[in-house]
């Protein structure tokens, strides 16, 4: 990680999420609100369909930088906005796209930016994590 130069992209992914995905997240997290897996409950409260857990989302966009960095510890900070949700159909599922590029790099830390998309549209906005340098 010694030679960082803005705009590299350091890393890249998709992740393709299924309606298991959502039930094996919400036992390993305890978050078992029902917009996160029924069709109804969702239409019910006027979304477009059952919707990918936002820390779910946010923490499959920091550990696209994983390999990477090679240890989660050098992470100082992470912080994101949600700005869309992420709609997962019941048959074909939804695949979220990941790109981490270097946007700031000073003598002890780098800022990486991360481009977090489905369908085309950003899910989360301002979404950076600063890493310790090694």
């Amino acid at each position: 990680m010694s030679e960082l130069t803005v705009g590299d992209v350091i890393a890249e992914r998709t992740v393709h999420l299924t309606r298991e995905s959502l039930v094996r997240y919400a036992g390993a997290s305890g978050d078992f609100n029902p917009i996160h897996y029924r069709d109804d409950v969702a239409a019910r409260v006027g979304l477009d369909g059952v919707l990918a857990h936002g820390m779910l989302t946010m923490g499959l966009a920091v550990a696209t930088i994983g390999e990477w960095l090679g240890d989660a510890g050098r992470i100082v900070d992470y912080a994101v906005n949600f700005s869309k949700p992420v709609v997962v159909d019941a048959e074909t599922g939804a695949d979220v796209t990941v790109s981490a590029k270097v946007g700031q790099v000073d003598d002890q830390t780098a800022r990486i930016d991360l481009t977090v998309t489905f369908g085309g549209t950003s899910v989360l906005g301002k979404a950076q994590v600063r890493v310790r340098r090694a």
